[in-house]
């Protein structure tokens, strides 16, 4: 195998897909799901203001950088990463009490934001360009502006990899979940249609290989996507 270059992370990323080449396929969602929050963006999806680069869960990129990147979260990406132009302006997803900002023993640095739900349920959104605009212990409604995306690799210059990451943990954080489940949205136009899969274990080729399918990540906990055999799509 090919060592992984900083551009062949980018590469598995999706950062060097053009649009214009993004296949269409179906990412059915299971009708019993009822979600309560809404997208992290006021804009509608498209090549110019946002797009899912990577889903929450067994994802490609997550396999090859399971013992470096993330490791503390069982080899899983545990969030959904939205491409979009650096400075882009990032919503609360739901109605809550801000509870960190810049507070970094959550990652997603350089700049993230916390907010906890009545639920108990907490959103991150992480890859902040700057400090965010919320304080912690203020109040934030659903659609209320949270900050602006920034870029992990480069936030100064912010062109090798302007993404949000966005992530929901339950009530004692140690625990992410997939939230694709809990955001109401069309996944398939919020991808451009685009699906780069996620790796598959030939010991047990259908585990974890569609977007409701997804372990549920607890930080800290071994890793899970340690193959022994490996088929990539």
């Amino acid at each position: 195998m090919a060592p992984l270059t900083r551009r062949l992370v980018l590469k598995y990323a999706g950062l060097f897909v053009p649009a214009t080449r993004l296949a269409q396929r179906e990412l059915p969602l299971p009708a019993e799901q009822e979600p309560i929050y809404q997208l992290p963006f006021a804009t509608p999806p498209g090549p110019s203001t946002w797009y899912v680069e990577q889903w929450y869960g067994n994802t490609n990129i997550a396999y090859y950088l399971r013992n470096t990147v993330y490791r503390e979260g069982q080899g899983m990406h545990f969030g959904i990463d939205f491409a979009c132009p650096c400075e882009t302006e990032v919503m609360c997803i739901g109605d809550g009490v801000v509870i960190g900002a810049d507070d970094l023993s959550y990652g997603a640095g350089p700049h993230n934001a916390i907010v906890e739900h009545p639920n108990g349920d907490l959103s991150l959104y992480g890859h902040l360009h700057w400090f965010p605009e919320v304080r912690w212990g203020q109040a934030v409604k659903a659609g209320d502006l949270i900050g602006y995306s920034g870029d992990w690799l480069d936030n100064w210059g912010c062109a090798a990899s302007p993404h949000l990451h966005l992530e929901i943990r339950r009530p004692n954080r140690n625990f992410a979940v997939n939230p694709v489940h809990l955001i109401k949205a069309d996944w398939h136009s919020a991808s451009l249609g685009r699906f780069l899969g996620f790796a598959k274990d030939l010991d047990n080729p259908r585990r974890w290989q569609t977007l409701e399918d997804q372990p549920e990540t607890t930080f800290g906990g071994r890793i899970l996507n340690d193959y022994n055999s490996l088929w990539m799509r």
